[in-house]
């Protein structure tokens, strides 16, 4: 296998083949007291009511009940590819509200919908959760993690199929998961390779077209061999990447630096306030005041200077910019000066 070589599944995907997200509304049943308030989510009781009306039972107009065991949520989950009827799938559920708690609780048959609307899987089970609520008389109250969302491992079983263009038309597109000239060239020029002909062609830097068979067991025999196609991806553009909240700098293997002086110190301005009491003479009638008294300090401490020789590497410079003891935000500040004076061969990127 080549150096630094990838998987083609490592490095692209199939066009057509991918999930699909779904969406839902539904009532949680079964809490402890730690459901809606229903006086401030008056949708749950809506809710409840047209599910009552559903089963045959009639709630009175004008009857509120006020509940603390049922809590409205929303539903969602991904639904994979080529998921058949049948299959189960993981679902979230989700307060909307503000119970406190999901802990304990059951969701009610509910349906999910794709983005045009449609019921693609119907949702039922007990809400397992990993966070703990727990509060007092008093207003005290304890949470470790977030007990107002939980998960039930299959809690969807699939109802409609997601049709896909997979065994559409003669040939299949790869699709690179970080668009790259060269990576795109390399993927067709390896999979002619193994196929020993002109079958794949690199439409623009992210797409491979590929000529597949056009039988659908056929296909996926000849998608499973070019799968694992080992492709050696080509080298990202230069780049320092900076997060100007935390501090953290991340410099590329090919970031250059040309000849460059950097001086780096550190200014201090300190300001102290000491406050002093005048008292009057006796018999002078005068009034005891306090008299401010500022004392400001300037100092300046390193101002070391480090000359970068041109065409350095990467360990060079962090060696160069560890000497003077620079911290990461003092770091950040000597790429954009080196960015500045034209120095940093690199796009720099501030995140």
């Amino acid at each position: 296998m080549p150096a630094h070589a990838e998987r083609v599944k490592d490095l692209a995907s199939v066009a057509g083949v991918r999930s699909n997200p779904l969406v839902g509304y539904g009532l949680v049943v079964g809490l402890d007291g730690s459901g809606d308030q229903t006086s401030q989510a008056p949708f749950t009781v809506q809710s409840l009511k047209s599910l009552l009306n559903q089963l045959g039972v009639t709630v009175p107009a004008g009857v509120n009940p006020q509940l603390k065991n049922v809590a409205a949520v929303a539903i969602h989950a991904e639904l994979p590819a080529f998921a058949k009827p049948g299959q189960v799938i993981d679902i979230t559920v989700s307060s909307l509200g503000n119970a406190g708690s999901l802990r304990g609780g059951s969701l009610l048959m509910a349906p999910l919908k794709g983005a045009d609307g449609q019921v693609y899987a119907i949702a039922q089970g007990n809400v397992v959760v990993g966070g703990l609520g727990v509060s007092g008389k008093d207003g005290s109250r304890v949470s470790v993690n977030v007990p107002s969302s939980g998960r039930i491992p299959g809690g969807a079983q699939v109802e409609r199929v997601v049709a896909s263009s997979f065994d559409v038309g003669p040939e299949i597109e790869l699709n690179l998961h970080t668009p790259d000239f060269t990576t795109a060239a390399r993927l067709a020029s390896g999979i002619n390779q193994l196929l020993g002909g002109d079958f794949a062609r690199a439409h623009d830097p992210v797409t491979v077209a590929v000529r597949a068979p056009a039988e659908p067991a056929a296909r996926v025999a000849f998608l499973a061999e070019l799968e694992n196609l080992d492709v050696q991806p080509g080298e990202g553009a230069a780049r320092v990447i900076v997060n100007a909240r935390t501090g953290t700098v991340v410099v590329g293997n090919k970031v250059r630096v040309l000849p460059a002086a950097v001086s780096h110190g550190t200014l201090s301005v300190t300001i102290s306030e000491k406050p002093s009491v005048s008292q009057p003479e006796a018999f002078s009638r005068g009034e005891t005041v306090v008299v401010p008294r500022s004392s400001i300090e300037v100092s300046q401490t390193g101002g070391k200077m480090f000359v970068i020789d041109g065409g350095v590497s990467l360990d060079d410079l962090v060696r160069a910019v560890n000497q003077i003891g620079a911290s990461p935000g003092d770091l950040v500040a000597i790429l954009e000066a080196l960015k500045q004076a034209g120095a940093l061969r690199a796009e720099l990127v501030i995140i």
